[in-house]
């Protein structure tokens, strides 16, 4: 008895060409959709909840101008930017929040995953250290560390360029590693 009133219920604002089963084959689909722009499993479900919430109450009608699922994704679409302008307004990046220590917590506490300039200078200081050191290896060594690691060139590539064995090569990398190491 309460199946078919929740039935009849959820068809009372869609439109007879649309039947609430048709709506919930998609379901799926709108999950992983949310899912992929989300990044968060729950609030994708969460989300596509609303579109199906929005469609019940009427707040989004179907005129069948489109395909129902390209509507749906719309619909979709239009929750997630909300919800993003929602969040956005409490997680301000330009705002400091401190704990009880001092320390900076949330926004402020992120990192930038791009290393700092002075880290950038360090590891250019380094590259050319390294490279100085490669060009001060013996020509045999030194042949094989330019056109295998620094060009990236295939093994048969090099082989045929330096003519070595494969074997020779490996050996000739090997050592030429090891020198550096030193």
């Amino acid at each position: 008895m309460q199946a078919t009133a929740a039935a009849s219920a959820s068809t009372a604002f869609m439109p007879a060409a649309v039947s609430w089963p048709e709506v919930v084959a998609h379901r799926g689909y709108l999950v992983r959709f949310a899912q992929r722009k989300l990044h968060d499993p729950m609030l994708a479900e969460d989300v596509v909840h609303d579109v199906f919430e929005a469609v019940l109450t009427g707040r989004a009608s179907f005129g069948g101008r489109a395909a129902l699922r390209s509507w749906l994704t719309a619909v979709l679409k239009n929750k997630i930017v909300d919800l993003v302008r929602q969040r956005a307004g409490h997680d301000s990046l330009d705002a400091q929040w401190l704990d009880d220590d001092g320390e900076a917590v949330g926004a402020a506490a992120m990192e930038c995953p791009q290393p700092r300039p002075d880290e950038v200078a360090e590891q250019r200081q380094q590259l050319d250290r390294m490279l100085a050191r490669i060009e001060a290896l013996p020509t045999g060594l030194r042949d094989v560390m330019r056109l295998r690691v620094l060009h990236d060139q295939p093994t048969e590539q090099v082989c045929a360029a330096l003519a070595i064995t494969e074997d020779n090569l490996f050996v000739r990398l090997h050592r030429a590693r090891k020198q550096l190491l030193s």
